[in-house]
């Protein structure tokens, strides 16, 4: 059985008392000890971790096309250990599923997760175009153990509606994850993105029904620019605008009500 925390906010420490299956961002590994040999190894996961290599191939396939595609090893423990993983001196979170709980988060964000988590990718079918939106890597709790470390730029926050029903917004680039109902997108669109005068928060994550949202105090930066300010450089994705044919600025929240147990977060 493995079991996850953070130390000293930038590191997973991961913990074996036997035997244990683990996944993670590839070469994410910093160190680690066991009682005498060495009793874990790596293992390169080619087409990801689905058992089924039909499944597995039509996995990569979809991760590649939408962008999610994640580099992915295999840490199997046959021994008391322990293993400790990064990446970039990042902020490290943890996440506990329940049975049936789902995490939908972006790949790149993603440090590790245990065996008793189903890894795939999800299309949100939201329209919008940038480098993320249309689809999210899912991590569905198929056991008692379902664990997931999530990297964040900085110390995280967590936006929750569960208790209040509030509306919550979050910008796309620094959305981290989020359990619960999926996000629909909120527009704000006008003449004034082509001049450059626009707010620069030109549409959102949305979440109406039920959720719980980690956010970070860093924004990506992705997507095209259509300002004709002369900022030049790569814009924010809050920058960019969606020209749709159909002339409708709306676009309707896909996101379906998800259970979300307290306590899923261990810092």
């Amino acid at each position: 059985m493995l079991k996850m925390e953070v130390v000293n906010e930038l590191t997973l420490k991961v913990t074996c008392d036997g035997q244990g299956v683990l996944f993670s961002k590839a070469g994410a590994f910093i160190g680690g000890e066991c009682y005498g040999g060495k009793n874990y190894q790596f293992e390169k996961v080619l087409l990801g971790p689905s058992g089924n290599p039909l499944q597995a191939a039509l996995g990569q396939l979809g991760r590649r096309f939408t962008g999610e595609n994640l580099p992915l090893m295999k840490v199997t423990s046959r021994g008391q250990n322990v293993t400790y993983y990064a990446n970039e001196a990042q902020h490290v979170v943890v996440l506990n599923l329940q049975p049936g709980q789902r995490l939908s988060v972006e790949s790149e964000n993603l440090l590790a997760f245990t065996n008793e988590c189903k890894y795939s990718v999800r299309f949100l079918a939201q329209g919008i175009i940038s480098q993320k939106g249309l689809a999210t890597s899912t991590l569905e709790a198929i056991g008692y153990n379902a664990q997931v470390a999530v990297l964040c730029d900085g110390n995280p926050i967590v936006l929750n509606n569960m208790q209040n029903g509030s509306t919550l917004t979050a910008d796309p680039d620094a959305t981290v994850c989020w359990m619960g109902a999926d996000p629909g997108f909120k527009l704000d669109l006008s003449w004034k993105n082509l001049i450059g005068q626009a707010s620069g928060e030109s549409y959102m994550f949305e979440w109406t029904k039920q959720a719980a949202v980690v956010v970070q105090p860093n924004e990506r930066v992705s997507g095209i620019d259509i300002g004709m300010d002369g900022r030049g450089g790569s814009p924010n994705r809050q920058e960019n605008n969606l020209f749709r044919e159909d002339g409708n600025q709306g676009l309707n929240n896909m996101g379906g009500l998800g259970n979300i147990l307290g306590g899923f977060i261990r810092s």
